[in-house]
């Protein structure tokens, strides 16, 4: 039996699995090598490994992680869970039963691809979400928003402090009157009408086609798709969850509503998704779990 098996090999997983390799536990880490930047060309943000494409920093790590002998990396999905504290049995996709006293889920989450011709496309290049990670990079130019609800307008008052150029587009949505002014205060223009195609040029610059008027050309498309957790094993568990956005609730120790099994990444951290914090939140389940089995 496994002390911990964790599910979810990207940057959360292999961090935890640090913790608990160093500490001398026994670790299995299944992991289907789908992370959900992989569509990145670079990761950023994380200190030491900033502007490296974020496949390399887990291939580093998985090297890395070789020299621990308590760790076992298995390329393989876990298709259900069971059992209590001090007793998880774990069924993977391949058929193997795995046991273990603990479980860190740090399966992450996908991103679903609006029916927009040229989105899937360019997601992860002229399209992305996060300008912690990618805003750098185009700071000062002109930047575009797709308008995914009341969040989005935070994202406006964030992005002030990369670009002075941004156009918001409505795509199909109501925007409230009140956000409207304050958009027009801060000279930001807002396109109506329906996205229904995005051309990509390069890198970065894409042209959003809309169905009605004319096509706008920005030098970078922030968006915010809609997402879903990559796996249902907390769902079948019955672990507590947040609200808005969804995500599994953990407490200081990132353990769930279910003593001895904790989560970190995305899953666990809807408001806040990078690499630096899922690997942070990773390596504290790591700590901790490998702490509620002292004796």
């Amino acid at each position: 039996m496994d002390d911990v098996i964790i599910i979810g090999g990207s940057f959360a997983g292999l961090a935890g699995a640090l913790q608990l390799g160093r500490a001398r536990r026994k670790v299995t880490v299944l992991d289907t090598g789908l992370p959900r930047n992989r569509f990145a060309g670079h990761s950023h943000g994380l200190l030491g490994h900033d502007h490296k494409p974020p496949l390399d920093i887990l291939a580093e790590a998985r090297q890395q992680l070789a020299r621990y002998p308590t760790i076992r990396l298995v390329n393989a999905r876990a298709d259900s869970v069971s059992g209590a504290v001090d007793d998880f049995s774990v069924l993977t996709g391949d058929g193997e039963s795995l046991g273990a006293r603990r479980l860190i889920l740090s399966y992450g989450v996908a991103d679903q691809m609006p029916d927009v011709p040229g989105f899937a496309e360019g997601w992860g290049t002229s399209i992305v979400p996060c300008p912690y990670c990618d805003g750098f990079e185009v700071a000062g130019q002109h930047w575009g928003l797709v308008w995914s609800g009341p969040q989005s307008h935070q994202s406006v008052r964030l992005f002030h402090d990369w670009t002075d150029r941004l156009t918001l587009f409505a795509d199909g949505h109501d925007i409230p009157p009140d956000i409207r002014a304050d958009l027009a205060r801060r000279n930001i223009p807002v396109v109506d009408g329906r996205i229904t195609e995005i051309a990509h040029h390069g890198d970065h610059i894409a042209t959003v086609n809309l169905d009605t008027g004319p096509n706008v050309a920005v030098d970078i498309l922030f968006a915010h798709p809609r997402n879903k957790p990559s796996a249902s094993l907390h769902e079948s568990l019955g672990l507590a969850t947040v609200d808005t956005p969804l995500g599994i609730a953990v407490d200081e120790r990132r353990e769930t509503s279910m003593p001895g099994i904790y989560a970190a990444g995305d899953l666990a951290n809807p408001l806040m998704p990078s690499v630096t914090t899922a690997s942070s939140h990773g390596a504290m389940a790591g700590i901790f779990s490998q702490q509620s089995m002292l004796v």
